[in-house]
């Protein structure tokens, strides 16, 4: 799926995030920045032992839910990864829409602060963090559209690993 929102362009498709030549990717990382499971893991494996190095020297304190940092993208096909602490779903009652939106707005202004013209988006928090697919489509299309209806000319990829999340968004 492929389709215009402002001057911008939003696509969905299923693959490897790690595999996407964008300028930017985005990692569904934990607070720790320490490298996991899901996008996390695929990313430190195909990126290299940069980026966790990266992340150890910069932020040593992690990330908070919400905010964002940006290191190098190692031997990734791209320039930056934008690692994104997503929300742990707790049945929707701690402002976990709020945080979620949060993720999708920082790391889209991060790429234009950054002079990106294209960013690649994993299904953030909808993996061992349990946030429901069809909410989470909702939060985050919604998201990034009312970003891109406003902001310069940006290519966004969300990337999704297999056919069931492509069909929850």
């Amino acid at each position: 799926m492929r389709c215009g929102v402002g001057q911008s362009t939003l696509s969905l498709s299923v693959g490897d995030i790690t595999t996407r030549p964008a300028d930017a990717i985005v990692n569904a990382a934990n607070r720790r920045l320490a490298g996991g499971g899901g996008v996390d893991g695929a990313i430190h494996r195909a990126g290299g032992p940069s980026i966790i190095r990266e992340t150890a020297e910069k932020y040593p304190g992690g990330c908070e839910t919400g905010s964002a940092v940006v290191t190098g993208a190692g031997d990734l096909p791209a320039r930056f990864v934008f690692h994104a602490v997503g929300p742990v779903w707790h049945g929707g009652y701690r402002g976990e829409e709020a945080r979620l939106r949060s993720c999708y707005r920082a790391r889209l202004n991060l790429a234009l602060r950054h002079g990106c013209g294209s960013i690649a988006f994993p299904a953030i928090s909808c993996g061992v963090y349990r946030y429901p697919l069809d909410l989470a489509a909702a939060a985050s299309f919604e998201e990034v559209a009312s970003v891109l209806n406003t902001s310069p000319p940006l290519e966004v990829e969300f990337v999704l690993f297999r056919d069931g999340v492509y069909a929850a968004l």
